[in-house]
């Protein structure tokens, strides 16, 4: 994996699977983080080639569950980022997907109480033996790229300080959000303490936060140094964001997504709630077609209320 002069599509739950990985690499993006999944629930999954999709399924054992989904296509540019307060049940976990996704990434910002109250996501950054732990369990027993995604501290310094531990430990990039816990996602990322973070630092940082159109790579590059850029809310709400020609309508990235999700029977709750967040952004749920989308049980109640019946039929007929 190379991490620089890259565009990243940030980690987001429910919304980084498989169909948005490949709809955001379509219009730009190089590289591609799935949403956080835990290592307790990966540990109980078991993987499976899909011969009608021509995915790899990791599915929750005894069940048609699909935790994780993956293709051929995305194989050197999907980022698997894990949950985990262990290293060696990180490790376990990792070994399970190592061989089929790019890089692993372990969630050190995730601010939500589930996180945190697990020992997970941002509690980590409060403690940086557990941190060293885990990432030098993982470096030592895969060959597989190994990085890391945290929050700001609450002093500039306790966040250059920990960056640089994170460094020494050898890991090629390190992903930054420019927020800080207690922080909200209406309040503005604190480039600033990106580029305190960049200074410190000869590995590649991925800055991320607010970034919302095109023009916004380059103006957090230059604000903060930083070698490449990640993008979560700009992205979920318009894919295009990646294209430097300018985005595409919204309406027809939401079309392409939602042939996409029929394409690679997606988990329908993930497609609703991906849909919903972008009629939330530019629309509302209450008119008729949020209201549409959420009556929707299946793929077939999707394509129907899209108008993509033909579609929807001629994919179930290539599979059988």
């Amino acid at each position: 994996m190379e991490y620089r002069d890259k565009l990243v599509l940030a980690p987001m739950v429910r919304v980084g699977t498989l169909p948005f990985r490949l709809l955001a690499a379509e219009y730009g993006a190089d590289i591609t983080y799935g949403e956080e999944i835990i290592d307790h629930k990966f540990l109980k999954c078991e993987r499976v080639t899909n011969g009608t999709l021509g995915t790899t399924d990791f599915l929750e054992r005894g069940t048609d569950s699909v935790v994780f989904r993956t293709c051929p296509q995305e194989r050197d540019r999907v980022v698997f980022q894990m949950g985990t307060s262990d290293a060696v049940r990180a490790l376990k976990a990792a070994q399970i997907v190592c061989n089929d996704v790019a890089a692993i990434d372990i969630n050190m910002g995730c601010p939500k109480s589930f996180s945190l109250s697990g020992g997970m996501g941002a509690a980590l950054l409060s403690k940086p033996e557990l941190i060293h732990d885990i990432l030098t369990t993982l470096r030592r027993n895969l060959s597989t790229t190994v990085t890391c995604k945290i929050r700001l501290l609450n002093t500039r310094q306790d966040t250059v300080e920990l960056a640089r531990r994170i460094e020494k430990i050898g890991v090629p990039a390190l992903a930054v959000h420019g927020r800080k816990v207690k922080d909200r996602p209406r309040d503005p990322a604190k480039w600033d303490e990106i580029a305190d973070v960049v200074s410190a630092l000869s590995i590649p940082v991925i800055a991320n936060g607010d970034v919302f159109e095109y023009e916004d790579f380059k103006r957090i590059k230059d604000a903060t140094g930083a070698a490449s850029v990640m993008v979560a809310r700009g992205a979920m709400w318009n894919a295009s964001i990646f294209c430097p020609k300018g985005k595409t309508p919204w309406e027809d990235v939401k079309r392409e997504y939602v042939r996409k999700s029929i394409l690679w029977d997606n988990d329908m709750k993930s497609t609703k709630q991906t849909i919903k967040e972008m009629i939330m952004h530019y629309s509302c749920l209450e008119l008729p077609e949020g209201k549409g989308v959420n009556k929707c049980d299946t793929a077939a109640d999707l394509a129907k209320l899209y108008g993509e019946e033909g579609y929807y039929n001629f994919i179930l007929s290539k599979r059988n």
